[in-house]
């Protein structure tokens, strides 16, 4: 009987993906991805993607990460493969104390094909 000890295959990700799993990264992995929409962009000479996306923090802790999450987003340099983030921008936050600290984001990005 043998034993196979490799890690599972993955699916490759597309750029929603890619986008999601860079977002949960600045948010040094303490957020929860409640919901992820993309609707496609595009001007006379550029093409791409709306990605909006609600992330929820719970926890102390994580609370905090959301609240570096939330100041870093429009300044962060993202690297996904074939894209450029012309925008990132916090639409929505929602703090709540009770019964334990929790905060929810909406944020927005704009993702153009790099040529």
């Amino acid at each position: 009987m043998s034993v196979d000890f490799r890690p599972p295959l993955r699916a490759p990700l597309g750029t929603a993906g890619r986008l999601r799993e860079a977002l949960c990264a600045l948010a040094d992995g303490h957020a929860v991805v409640l919901r992820q929409t993309e609707r496609p962009w595009a001007s006379v000479t550029f093409e791409g993607a709306r990605h909006t996306f609600e992330l929820a923090f719970e926890g102390c802790a994580a609370v905090g990460a959301g609240e570096t999450f939330v100041a870093a987003l429009a300044d962060h340099e993202f690297a996904i493969p074939g894209q450029l983030v012309a925008e990132a921008a916090v639409a929505a936050v929602d703090h709540r104390l009770l019964p334990e600290p929790r905060m929810a984001v909406t944020c927005e990005l704009l993702l153009l094909r790099d040529a």
